[in-house]
């Protein structure tokens, strides 16, 4: 069984630095001398998913036992719908800007106030990072980035995620004015505008992102200014209104999944949202540059084993067969040339 957010909340309290996905919640508190902690794992080698578990056992066992891990692949069946109307979601602006921090595994811009409300519970926002590719798939499709905005709730120490995708936005140029008709077709031209423009054309479907998001293109002009684990720097005034009004349009696909980083902590109310955020490929260059690659692979569904503990399974039983296994005969000498 996974372990929980409560049952980890000690243990993450002696554990060592991870600059979570959970950070600046109470799983795991900022620094009070206003430190940037840098990240002691990471998403290769030694250090990377495959063996989280072993890197602070057991606070990280859930990263390799638990069966609500997450990211997952979203499709039919493991979520539920929510539409946006149904929530209510406040993030203040911050025209004074706000720290933007490099914690080696993702970069971080640390909130001024935010409510998620959801049926009777309520959460407050802490902070928003992100990770590159997506974490989470759609039906199968990795998406360029992802955004997390991180809440907890006051009274009972929940946490809950707003995941939402963010693409590249489209760059192509407006078309062309076309020429003017011949006259002989002018006025049959001119008739049928009319009747188009008295029927207005169809909106595009809402998750379409058709430009880039100005908070995102804001905030990544000085993404480069942190390129440095453990840095920080002041952004612009950042407005979140229209990334909250994007996300009320829209609809959430909700699960209860893991923290995607050590500790790999369950009972994770995610919100991932059906909306697409845009970035220019100018902006998406830059924070990759700092960011790199930084994206737990897909999980298993929802409530089966975990992939580690089926894989080591799988390794043993290998074992146990390549030991089991008759010895091979050793290779016959080859034949001596005949004589000449």
């Amino acid at each position: 069984m996974g372990l929980t957010l409560r049952s980890l909340l000690l243990a993450a309290s002696a554990t060592r630095a991870f600059a979570s996905c959970a950070h600046g919640t109470f799983l795991r508190p900022r620094a009070e001398n206003g430190t940037v902690e840098v990240g002691k794992f990471g998403y290769s080698g030694s250090i990377g998913p495959l063996n989280w578990a072993a890197l602070d056992a057991p606070a990280n066992a859930a990263c390799a036992t638990g069966t609500r891990q997450s990211p997952i692949d979203m499709v039919e069946g493991v979520f539920t719908v929510l539409q946006g109307s149904e929530i209510e979601l406040t993030v203040n602006d911050m025209p004074e800007g706000a720290e933007f921090e490099n914690l080696g595994t993702t970069v971080e811009v640390i909130t001024q106030g935010g409510t998620l409300k959801v049926g009777e519970k309520q959460f407050e926002l802490q902070q928003f990072h992100f990770h590159l590719p997506s974490e989470h798939l759609d039906a199968g499709k990795s998406q360029a980035m992802e955004m997390h905005m991180v809440f907890q709730s006051a009274g009972t120490q929940e946490i809950a995620v707003i995941g939402t995708y963010i693409n590249i936005a489209d760059q192509a140029a407006a078309p062309a004015t076309p020429p003017a008709p011949p006259a002989a077709k002018r006025s049959l031209r001119s008739r049928i505008t009319r009747r188009q423009e008295a029927t207005p054309p169809p909106p595009l479907p809402a998750t379409a992102a058709t430009g880039a998001t100005a908070l995102l293109e804001t905030l990544f002009s000085v993404v480069d200014q942190i390129s440095t684990p453990g840095t920080k720097v002041k952004t612009p005034p950042l407005v979140m209104s229209e990334v909250v009004d994007v996300l009320k349009a829209n609809a959430f696909q909700i699960y209860s999944g893991s923290l995607t980083t050590p500790p790999c902590s369950e009972g994770v109310n995610w919100h991932v949202s059906t909306a697409r955020l845009g970035v220019t490929p100018a902006s998406f260059t830059k924070v990759r540059d700092v960011i790199g690659f930084n994206s737990r692979y897909p999980q298993n569904t929802p409530g089966q084993p975990n992939i580690l503990m089926l894989s080591a399974l799988g390794s043993a039983a290998a074992a146990v067969a390549v030991a089991a296994a008759p010895a091979a005969a050793p290779a016959a000498a080859p034949a001596a040339a005949p004589a000449a």
